[in-house]
């Protein structure tokens, strides 16, 4: 294993599209996006073979360039999807998509608080792919697939948009709203009492003065913050809180907003769309830091509910929230298997 980066038996290109989307976003966030598209072995050679696509997508906090992050002894994600497909897998077109914005991500979804990234995906990222490669442009042998606030927009995608996407992968998605958020707003709400004087704008001047996330109650202001923003803001970008700020109280009608957007909770709603996936992958550690293990137990047993275990593969794994990008490959290679037939 090489502490470097190692010559590809794929190819991986590198594009940037001009989104119509994301332009004038109220968070004056680039409309210019990275996007990369991975060709399996064999792409130049067989000119005339078309191939399932898979779209892979990042965490709250993700921008594109973090996929070749390196940590010890491993090697990149980009890596290990090559060697999936290097190995032998059905050959298969997988796109990374970004989706970052500056307050740290967007649910892959629309908000009048931080922009049209639904249809920047949908109907922007999925077309161009079709244009520019031989994909085979059919929802059935096409995926998406991610982790954390990834697994929850590779969820939610394929629910709202199954005549786009015939399968999903979720590793420890944000699921079960109740376990996974509403434990954080009693800490948010001490935390900005007592470092900001319950002022969120303080607490942002504050996080944008200084590099990093260099204080302890940074990562869950910022994740409560742009939860909200996702899931509860009005139509003139205001966001709205689902609990008082001086007590950390649930504010009914806002949490219900918060609570629409739960996958364990749309899933009924969502029953024939998800009944018509080839291949539905749910994963996550025993020890998630964000108790997501619960939410994805929550989430398989809504399915098992609906009458749908066919196409369901789900595993509890040891591992916590962190350091859990080895089962991209095996959800890679499951997807791929699948969109084949």
């Amino acid at each position: 294993m090489y502490p470097w980066s190692r010559e590809f038996a794929g190819r991986l290109d590198e594009h940037v599209l001009d989104s119509r989307a994301l332009a004038d976003n109220p968070l004056g966030d680039p409309h210019l996006r990275p996007v990369w598209v991975y060709t399996p072995p064999g792409y130049e050679q067989a000119a005339d073979r078309r191939y399932p696509t898979i779209y892979l997508i990042q965490g709250l906090t993700g921008q594109l360039d973090m996929w070749r992050n390196r940590a010890a002894f491993s090697s990149t994600t980009p890596e290990e999807v090559d060697v999936v497909f290097a190995e032998g897998a059905p050959p298969t077109i997988v796109v990374y998509v970004d989706a970052w914005t500056s307050l740290g991500g967007s649910q892959f979804l629309d908000s009048p608080a931080t922009g049209r990234y639904h249809t920047y995906l949908c109907d922007e990222v999925v077309p161009w792919v079709d244009a520019a490669y031989r994909t085979i442009a059919d929802r059935d042998h096409r995926a998406i697939a991610g982790k954390s606030s990834g697994g929850y927009g590779a969820m939610v995608t394929a629910m709202l948009r199954a005549y786009l996407f015939g399968a999903f992968a979720t590793h420890a998605g944000d699921a079960l709203f109740e376990v996974c958020y509403a434990p954080d707003f009693r800490e948010t709400a001490r935390a900005l009492r007592e470092h900001y004087e319950g002022s969120y704008e303080a607490f942002w001047s504050d996080f944008r003065s200084r590099p990093g996330r260099s204080k302890p109650t940074d990562g869950v202001l910022l994740n409560v913050w742009c939860m909200a923003a996702c899931y509860s803001a009005d139509v003139d970008a205001t966001v709205r809180l689902p609990f008082e700020v001086d007590t950390g109280r649930l504010i009914p009608e806002v949490w219900e907003r918060w609570l629409a957007w739960d996958p364990v909770r749309m899933a009924a709603g969502h029953a024939a769309a998800l009944e018509s996936m080839r291949a539905i992958w749910i994963d996550a550690g025993r020890s998630d830091d964000f108790y997501l293990d619960l939410g994805a137990q929550a989430f398989r047993d809504e399915l098992s509910a609906l009458g749908i275990e066919r196409s369901v593969r789900f595993e509890l794994f040891d591992g916590t929230h962190g350091g859990i990008a080895w089962r991209y490959p095996l959800a890679i290679r499951y997807l791929a298997e699948a969109l084949a037939v």
